[in-house]
């Protein structure tokens, strides 16, 4: 099935690519692979979600977060894929990163919501490894962070 396909079946509506808040681009092509940098959960030019997991922020929030920075990171590929995400081949490997309190050991869940959202549109080429690991700051105060690596045709 073609992606856009998907997408419209899922009622997903892939966002206007988010700009660098610093001295970086939002993703770099190497041969077949791409590498996106980390997406926060931005949404209509706005932080959608601010704040710490498990103190401001529940973990329902976290995982609305974390599909966003999904979103946000789908739609970096397809900038990256110049408009056709039918190129990716694979979803190489997330990396989540959770700004929440020490007790804190739900990090596996909330990036799910991006593993999941990648498994929903992709199918198995969505599958992918991961790491998901809890810290105490991110950037502007967000709860998640999700960097991603990409392989394309």
């Amino acid at each position: 099935m073609r992606v856009e396909q998907k997408l419209a079946d899922l009622g997903i509506i892939i966002p206007t690519p988010v700009a660098p808040v610093a001295n970086y681009v939002p993703f770099v092509r190497s041969g077949s692979l791409v590498s996106v940098s980390g997406q926060i959960p931005m949404q209509d030019g706005k932080l959608a979600f601010e704040g710490k997991v498990n103190d401001t922020v529940s973990a329902e929030d976290a995982c609305a977060a974390a599909r966003l920075c999904g979103l946000n990171i789908i739609a970096q590929l397809k900038a990256a894929c110049d408009g056709d995400l039918n190129r990716v081949k694979r979803i190489v490997k997330l990396g989540g990163f959770v700004n929440c309190t020490d007790s804190f050991g739900g990090q596996p869940q909330i990036i799910n919501a991006a593993s999941d959202l990648m498994v929903e549109v992709f199918g198995d080429a969505g599958r992918h490894s991961r790491s998901a690991v809890g810290v105490n700051a991110l950037p502007l105060n967000v709860p998640v962070e999700i960097d991603a690596l990409v392989e394309i045709e």
